[in-house]
């Protein structure tokens, strides 16, 4: 049987595409899409609470203590005594939030005076120590 033709003759072959069903299908979309889009685009209002955010809590500077290749002690940078930075210690450790402590020891220094400075710093109440290594001394 061919398409568009009655008859059972190859003579009679009609190549025409009946375009019936393919319109069909089109109204029956644009019906579909006519009552669908205005459902899309309803919106409701709502109210939602505003919030801000603000950091819960503000991180203290760090504070580094370093012992030289002498067995001089650095508070950050400037140099101090053993009681002077028991004195330190002891202020940092009542601060809120409390800082944290780096402690830094040359190569050759003896491990007394590293020792020291960490019994120091544990004494004072300090919560936090760190011991930073430098990856490019090996």
């Amino acid at each position: 049987m061919a398409m568009g033709s009655l008859s059972d003759s190859e003579d009679d072959f009609n190549p025409e595409i009946n375009t019936t069903p393919l319109v069909d299908v089109m109204l029956v979309l644009l019906i579909i899409f006519m009552i669908t889009i205005p459902v899309m685009n309803h919106a409701v209002k709502i109210d939602l609470p505003h919030a801000r955010n603000q950091p819960d809590e503000i991180k203290p500077d760090n504070i580094n203590i370093s012992v030289d290749a002498d067995a001089k002690i650095y508070w950050n940078t400037e140099e101090v005594t053993m009681p002077e930075l028991q004195a330190r210690i002891d202020e940092a450790a009542h601060r809120q939030p409390q800082p944290e402590v780096h402690i830094r020891g040359a190569r050759t220094v003896a491990y007394e005076k590293v020792a020291q400075v960490m019994a120091a710093v544990q004494h004072g109440g300090i919560q936090k120590v760190g011991f930073p290594l430098d990856p490019t001394m090996q």
